[in-house]
């Protein structure tokens, strides 16, 4: 065990994680050159469109006589409890920031998450052979966030290979080797886990006390389930088949299990023959933060769709769905997500993965509703609001934010926190030039546009990231949008009282530009309960009804005009709006 590192690397988004890895892999002769290709441990595509590491990936490098184990982790806010997993499976965490960019809002929330793992922290600044960089001034924000000498951080460019090789030897010099007990009961930390249609549920794992064998008969603490070890083996960074995974290392195990449903992240994998006694601290389930309902443009494509939803999860098990109908748009699905980027990458898995052509309807959170009998119902979709009688109080989820922004932004920001109902907490400054603001603030408010309207106001240098914090009570409205005197229901909304005017007006004005003109008038409103806050008419179609006249008394003119009048009152009884699919998307984002 002495031999062994286990680290990961650690950064805000777009600060230089994958390249870091790419130079490693080719420094140590883990990858042959002709086999290099950039963000190689990106294996999805939409990882490497959007130059984001979506699902984490360990690999195995040998340097010096040691074996460095790293683990890629994502670095999104969504994904924040995988980070926390994969930071528990090591001893040491890389801080990679960007020269240029400085300290960002998630190189914060990332160097919590380490200190909170009593992680061995190298400080590292990327980038240096940028234009813009400015290596002595971030150095000192690096030194001042971790308390080390300024001195002391590695300056690297990852693109061009510059002090890699001192960066690998201060991993093996500075990183403790793992502790544990090879004699010791097995337990193992599962930090993620893959569904492979071939071989099924395949456990990535970090053995903390005893070895795991080809062959054992496992057993999964959490859900009380067993299982058999298929094979075992190690990343480098394809899957390299060996019989055995011993303590401290960090490998993989095909297992007889059908969905990874059953192995969670953060379980504690044992063996049946000597079961440990207690499981490995940390673990807790996921909980969706968002939801929003998917409807197939087509009633056809349903099964399609409930096919694809089925193998999706075999491979997110943080996804969740149920069946859904609206009168609109038919049958379909709410599905919970992690945030709106993992909404996100969900839409576009389902798009392209399974050709499936889909009507996302606004995303909402979940709200705690207690009713007047005292009990307590959990509230996805304003569809599910019961009667106004019924309910004493509704309580929405609120989450815990930190930006980071220059501090001639500052008064900008704050007011951005005001327009969303947030409270600031605390303002510091981890520079003269850098400022650190805490707030509190609904959940349902951060989740449309408030990055897009930092980005906006902070010029692209304002950084963002949050914590669920709790449910409190507010005074809460359901809005609902009538489209010619009929709701919608998929449109209906839950928002505070305060906000309900201003966010019914803007519905029904992006209304009125996407619903398609009839021959008869349609009127867009907005109600809470019977009273209606905004209202919009779209003009009836003209059409020339007396063009085949050609002259004689204005009487004949008068009685086809009366004729045509007569019509379309009868129309706009019987008549039905077609509702396209762009106006479920008017509520995602304002612009």
């Amino acid at each position: 065990m002495n031999g062994i590192r286990n680290f990961c690397i650690i950064a805000h988004i777009d600060h230089g994680k994958s390249t870091l890895a790419d130079r490693m892999l080719e420094l140590t002769g883990t990858i042959e050159k002709r086999d290099m290709k950039s963000q190689l441990l990106d294996q999805m595509d939409l990882e490497r469109e959007k130059g984001i590491t979506i699902k984490l990936q360990p690999v195995r490098m040998q340097w010096k006589g040691h074996e460095l184990n790293l683990i890629d982790t994502p670095g999104h806010v969504d994904f924040s409890y995988e980070v926390s997993r994969s930071l528990m499976a090591c001893e040491g965490a890389i801080l990679v920031v960007d020269a240029a960019q400085g300290i960002q809002a998630q190189t914060l929330a990332n160097v919590y998450l380490a200190l909170e793992a009593n992680l061995t922290i190298i400080p590292v600044l990327n980038k240096i052979d940028l234009p813009a960089a400015e290596p002595e001034r971030v150095a000192k924000e690096v030194a001042t966030l971790i308390g080390c000498d300024p001195d002391e951080i590695i300056k690297i460019s990852a693109k061009e290979g510059t002090n890699v090789d001192t960066l690998l030897d201060s991993i093996i010099e500075k990183i403790p080797s793992p502790m544990g007990t090879p004699e010791a009961p097995t337990r193992a930390l599962i930090f993620d886990s893959i569904y492979d249609e071939y071989r099924g549920v395949i456990l990535y794992l970090r053995v903390f006390d005893g070895k795991l064998r080809k062959g054992d008969q496992l057993h999964l603490m959490a859900p009380d389930k067993n299982a058999l070890a298929v094979d075992t083996g190690f990343f480098i960074p394809t899957m390299h088949p060996s019989d055995e995974i011993s303590c401290g290392e960090i490998g993989y195990c095909v297992t007889n299990l059908k969905s990874i449903a059953d192995a969670k992240v953060g379980d504690t994998l044992t063996l049946q023959s000597n079961p440990a006694s207690e499981a490995l601290p940390g673990y807790k389930r996921v909980k969706p933060f968002v939801y929003a309902g998917f409807f197939p443009s087509s009633g056809e494509d349903y099964p399609a769709l409930k096919d694809a939803l089925e193998k999706l999860t075999l491979n997110d098990a943080a996804l969740e769905y149920v069946p859904e109908s609206s009168q609109v748009l038919g049958f379909g699905y709410r599905l919970g997500f992690l945030g709106l980027l993992h909404l996100e990458i969900v839409k576009e898995r389902l798009e392209r993965e399974f050709n499936l052509s889909l009507v996302v309807t606004n995303p909402s959170v979940d709200y705690q509703v207690v009713t007047t009998t005292k009990e307590r119902l959990e509230v996805k979709s304003a569809a599910d609001l019961p009667n106004v009688s019924r309910i004493e109080v509704i309580e929405e989820p609120w989450i815990k934010g930190e930006i980071i922004v220059p501090s001639r932004y500052l008064g900008s920001v704050l007011q951005l926190i005001n327009s969303i109902r947030g409270i600031q907490k605390n303002l510091s400054y981890i520079d003269s030039e850098l400022a650190l603001v805490d707030f509190e603030s609904p959940l349902s408010n951060v989740l449309t546009d408030f990055y897009d309207d930092l980005k906006s106001i902070t010029s692209g240098y304002g950084s963002f990231n949050y914590d669920f914090l709790e449910y409190r009570p507010e005074d809460l409205v359901r809005v609902d949008i009538l489209v010619g005197g009929e709701m919608v229901d998929s449109l209906s909304l839950i928002t505070h009282r305060s906000e309900s005017i201003k966010l019914g007006r803007r519905i029904v004005e992006k209304l009125k530009e996407i619903v398609p003109r009839q021959l008869f008038e349609i009127s867009l409103q907005a109600a809470i309960g019977a009273k209606v806050i905004a209202r919009e008419d779209i003009r009836a179609m003209g059409k020339n009804v007396t063009a085949k006249l050609y002259g004689g008394d204005v009487s004949r003119k008068n009685k086809l005009l009366d004729k045509q009048k007569k019509g379309k009152k009868k129309m706009k009884k019987i008549g039905k709006v077609d509702i396209p699919p762009e106006a479920f998307m008017v509520l995602l984002k304002k612009n």
